[in-house]
């Protein structure tokens, strides 16, 4: 028996979601083999991935760039989303790809705070209780195995935690901007993989984020597929949203963990110790809470 519209509709949207999930959480394997086998820093990767994709926005969607030079909240999205990719593709590069994953998703601890301050929503009693659990678990997370204090927090940890942070700022200002031609907005995030990440590899000096040089034509060819499919994931992305409720949004995008934390540990670009596990039980515990709806 075939399936009907209505469970094509659904589904549809579903699938959308999963493949930007799937993407998102396999991007490390690229970026790290343009790293370790071509030498080309992952800030340079994402600035040339989202410049590709800039120039594809911006040329099939011209008006999209007058409405971002006219509307300031945007450029906000610039900045959240530029360090958001920059962070976290630097972090899953060089990084335990389960750890900086993980971290990341403490997104629920600061959309609580973030969407208390720039959208004055409520502060709930299942907000407070998310707050807790990602907390919690962010601390069994980062507490060394041989160790009395957090800090200092190693480099990966903390591309993770600003990776979180800053993606939950461009979630909350794609809600309060939402009006907005959906066009202007991914010219937005592009914009900000790219600008972020280059103005932050100039600002870093060659010495530590060495200059792109000589990268062979196959070379140049994977990043461009990589840019492809970043711009496929994005489309998915906002397909599967503005056609699902935000709490089943939130659940299936999820499984970006689950597709990270696979591929890495299949590919040993990452480890699974007893307190990470438990630590990221309660992250995820938290994001699963945010989803639930009475």
């Amino acid at each position: 028996m075939r399936p009907g519209p209505e469970a094509t509709n659904r589904w549809q949207p579903a699938l959308a979601l999963v493949l930007n999930a799937l993407i998102w959480g396999t991007s490390w394997w690229p970026f790290r083999q343009l790293h370790e086998q071509a030498g080309l820093h992952p800030l340079w990767t994402t600035a040339g991935v989202y410049l590709m994709a800039v120039a594809v926005i911006g040329a099939r969607r011209p008006a999209a760039w007058i409405e971002l030079a006219r509307t300031p909240a945007l450029w906000l999205i610039v900045l959240a989303s530029g360090t958001t990719n920059a962070t976290f593709n630097w972090g899953v590069t060089v990084g335990d790809v389960v750890r900086v994953v993980l971290l990341f998703y403490l997104m629920p601890l600061w959309a609580v705070l973030l969407a208390r301050l720039v959208l004055k929503e409520p502060l709930t009693p299942n907000a407070v209780l998310r707050v807790l659990l990602a907390l919690t678990g962010a601390v069994i997370v980062l507490w060394p195995q041989e160790g009395t204090s957090l800090w200092p927090l190693h480099v990966t940890d903390l591309l993770g935690v600003i990776g979180g942070f800053s993606f939950a700022l461009n979630n909350v200002m794609l809600k309060r901007e939402s009006q907005r031609n959906e066009s202007a907005r991914a010219l937005a995030m592009f914009l900000g993989g790219a600008m972020v990440a280059a103005l932050l590899a100039v600002a870093l000096g060659p010495e530590r984020v060495p200059m792109p040089t000589g990268l062979s034509v196959g070379w140049l060819a994977f990043a461009a597929t990589l840019g492809g499919l970043f711009l496929l994931s994005n489309l998915g992305l906002q397909y599967g949203a503005a056609r699902l409720p935000a709490n089943a949004t939130a659940v299936i995008m999820l499984t970006e963990v689950v597709f990270a934390s696979v591929s890495a540990l299949a590919l040993g670009a990452g480890s699974l110790t007893p307190s990470l596990a438990l630590g990221g039980s309660l992250i995820v515990g938290a994001a699963l809470l945010a989803a639930w709806r009475p």
